[in-house]
């Protein structure tokens, strides 16, 4: 990676890191504020619901036109939207002002997210996908772990307006990094390439993106599960404290982000298919396990273990895709189809499990999960079969896109 290249990969990872911490800072304390403006259970669903709905729809778009007209604008647009964002929930007065909010901030999440991921594909060097994209995600797991503490601390210290002026100040960092930092739209490689990006139909038809998209949406339908039951489990089973909940839903998070980089140095030097094979049986083992936890000690471990899972699983995952986003043009594309299997995991697995939960008992929400993540182990194997996930883009022995 060149001296140039290396700003870009700089300005995206702290301006990212400062996005997602804003709004990890936010969520957790979006139930309370909903709840004090007279929110009911149902409402309080619509709110988080609103997000994923409009989220799920538009990555799709905004991913192809990153592809088309270029990465840039999309980012800056999409941070400086989540300061507006912050502003407006600041100044909401009804629970359906705050479903209008959270499902425009879906739109905005939709322009960052698989935009800027796109954008670190763009600029990696060819058999470094793990490494560099290890690297990246730690900035996503670092931060989704760190918000959450950190909100709790500016509620009890300041008040909850002072943690929406936190994510609004935080993206506002990011936004000023992305406007100063980052190149002319003219200067990036997908506009300078001057192809149009394959058809969706074509990316569709790919097995080997869709083995990424069934391993993607089967693990975040597992981190959905824990962070929606972990806690309901903690407290009826075991009446586990509050702090320490909290300690066992973002674990298994910062645990796969301290993991990130070495995994993703070890997935340009091994087998990624492995890897994520590997990460997959991992997970499930871990998931599993909350089925037979008998206090907070076996639950601390299956969290640590779950992170481990994911922590070698995703930056082979991750490497595999920019590999593929490079070999047809279509990055931002692929990016968008991950993070919609990441959005629908949540929704599905969070639903789901709440069935199972009603229908038998708690603790097989759990047997669900691992349920789950091994039918998306299978299906990554299945769907990758035929496929090196290792070559680098440029390599003779590269396949061309496969169908069927």
């Amino acid at each position: 990676m060149n001296a140039s290249d290396r700003k870009i990969f700089g300005t995206l990872f702290f301006s990212i890191f400062a996005a997602v911490t804003g709004v990890g800072i936010v969520v957790p304390l979006l139930p309370v504020y909903a709840h004090n403006l007279g929110a009911s259970g149902i409402y309080i669903g619509l709110i988080f619901g609103a997000f994923s709905l409009s989220r799920t729809f538009f990555l799709p778009y905004f991913g192809r036109r990153s592809d088309q007209k270029g990465r840039k604008w999309y980012i800056v647009t999409g941070l400086f939207s989540y300061a507006v964002i912050s502003a407006a929930f600041i100044l909401s007065t009804g629970v359906e002002s705050l479903i209008v909010i959270r499902f425009v901030q879906g739109i905005t999440s939709a322009m960052i997210m698989p935009v800027v991921q796109a954008y670190v594909g763009d600029i990696t060097p060819l058999g470094k996908e793990g490494w560099v994209m290890g690297l990246f995600n730690m900035s996503l797991f670092i931060g989704l772990s760190a918000g959450p503490l950190i909100g709790g601390v500016i509620k009890d210290r300041l008040s909850l307006d002072g943690a929406f002026i936190c994510m609004g100040a935080l993206s506002i960092i990011g936004f000023v990094l992305s406007l100063v930092f980052l190149p002319p739209v003219t200067e990036e490689r997908v506009v300078r390439k001057g192809r149009p990006p394959v058809g969706w139909s074509t990316i569709l038809r790919d097995r080997t993106i869709a083995g990424l998209f069934f391993f993607r949406l089967a693990y975040t339908a597992c981190i959905g599960i824990i962070w929606g039951f972990v806690p309901v489990f903690a407290d009826v089973e075991f009446s586990i404290s509050a702090s320490a909940i909290g300690i066992l839903v973002m674990l298994g998070v910062f645990v796969s982000g301290l993991v990130q980089v070495p995994m993703g140095w070890l997935a340009d030097r091994v087998n990624r298919k492995a890897m994520v094979i590997l990460g997959g049986l991992v997970v499930t083992g871990a998931v599993y396990a909350f089925t037979h936890a008998s206090g907070f000690r076996d639950m601390f471990l299956a969290s640590v273990v779950f992170g481990l899972g994911g922590g070698i699983a995703m930056p082979a995952l991750m490497a595999a895709a920019v590999l593929r986003g490079s070999r047809i043009d279509a990055m931002g594309s692929i990016m968008a189809l991950l993070t919609v299997g990441h959005s629908l995991g949540m929704l599905i697995g969070s639903v789901l499990a709440g069935i199972m939960m009603e229908w038998f008992q708690l603790r097989q929400a759990f047997t669900f999960g691992a349920l789950v993540m091994a039918a998306g182990t299978l299906l990554f194997v299945v769907y990758t079969w035929r496929t090196d996930l290792s070559q680098g883009a440029g390599s003779p022995a590269s396949p061309q896109i496969s169908e069927g």
